[in-house]
């Protein structure tokens, strides 16, 4: 394990660097004392901690949030993603960020804006079904999708976690959730699958999902001697969607990682799990109750790339 300040060293190190600078200013090290909705003991403070697994997850969720239609015209016609997408996804990051690792009080004043911010957004689809941002579910339906592909994304690419595990993290949304207006989110990975199936006849292929994978292929998110490793990060978010997702969407093979890839991907993640950065917001959360910035990377082990593939699942 490796603890540093900026700059950190290594590839690994340029991806936390900008993982941190390019968030919006917030102080997570305040109010001193003051707990999150979830524990610094949560899986979910060791989920959110690894910036691959984030951007990796984070484009699974995309791609499964474009897949329903009136959410996908919610995004896409409200939205700047199409038009200047760096700044629309620090935003969501810095949500992210906020909504686990923020002070109570700080997370719910935010998630109050964003709430108000939904309200304002509705619409017709090019078939002409009506919707809101805050129709119930469509923001169950991301709040699912976000927390399937951050958790699958760690799951898969930096270490195996248990059954329990993996149910805890979706009970430990539910707090937040709420607050979203997303009351029927699913706690449970069982709940999960349940929630995809019902949503299964209402998910369709589109030309925006293609058009948002092109998008973040030249959008320079990761710094720049990482380009490469932000395509392979791209293909390894529609890897771990469900296999039946991806025939919906039409992403073939091609689409996804080459077995070798898999190894790469794996590297990476593992080696962005035992990095800390003083100034990333798990670190500084970890600070604001009393703990060490390097408290979420004890006692954790490097998978090994033979066990990738064993660990992706298919729902």
């Amino acid at each position: 394990m490796t603890t540093t300040d900026l700059p950190a060293p290594g590839a690994i190190g340029q991806i936390l660097k900008a993982y941190a600078g390019d968030l919006p200013a917030v102080d997570f090290t305040r109010p001193a004392g003051e707990p999150a909705l979830a524990g610094p003991d949560s899986v979910s403070w060791q989920v959110f901690k690894n910036p691959v697994s984030l951007f990796i997850g984070g484009t699974t969720a995309v791609l499964l949030e474009l897949a329903e239609p009136r959410v996908r015209s919610g995004v896409w016609d409200h939205t700047s993603f199409r038009i200047d997408p760096l700044p629309r996804m620090a935003r969501t990051g810095l949500a992210a960020m906020v909504t686990v690792y923020g002070a109570r009080s700080v997370a719910e004043r935010m998630i109050a804006r964003v709430g108000r911010m939904h309200g304002q957004v509705s619409g017709l689809t090019p078939a002409g079904e009506a919707y809101r941002a805050s129709d119930a579910e469509l923001l169950d339906w991301v709040q699912a999708t976000a927390s399937f592909g951050f958790l699958q994304a760690y799951h898969t690419f930096v270490r195996p976690l248990a059954q329990g595990d993996r149910d805890r993290f979706y009970a430990e949304a539910a707090p937040a959730a709420r607050l979203y207006g997303a009351l029927g989110a699913p706690q449970s990975e069982a709940a999960l699958e349940q929630q995809l199936q019902a949503m299964r006849p209402k998910l369709e292929r589109s030309q925006i999902v293609f058009d948002f994978l092109d998008i973040m292929r030249r959008t320079p998110v990761a710094p720049g001697p990482l380009r490469p490793l932000q395509n392979l990060f791209i293909r390894a978010g529609v890897e771990i969607l469900p296999g039946w997702t991806r025939d919906i969407l039409g992403l073939g093979p091609s689409h996804g990682l080459r077995p070798w890839e898999r190894g790469i991907v794996a590297l990476a993640g593992a080696a962005a799990d035992r990095l800390v950065l003083k100034s990333a917001p798990s670190a500084q959360a970890c600070q604001r109750m009393g703990l060490p910035a390097s408290y979420l990377y004890a006692r954790r082990s490097r998978p090994t790339t033979q066990t990738v593939s064993a660990r992706s699942r298919r729902i």
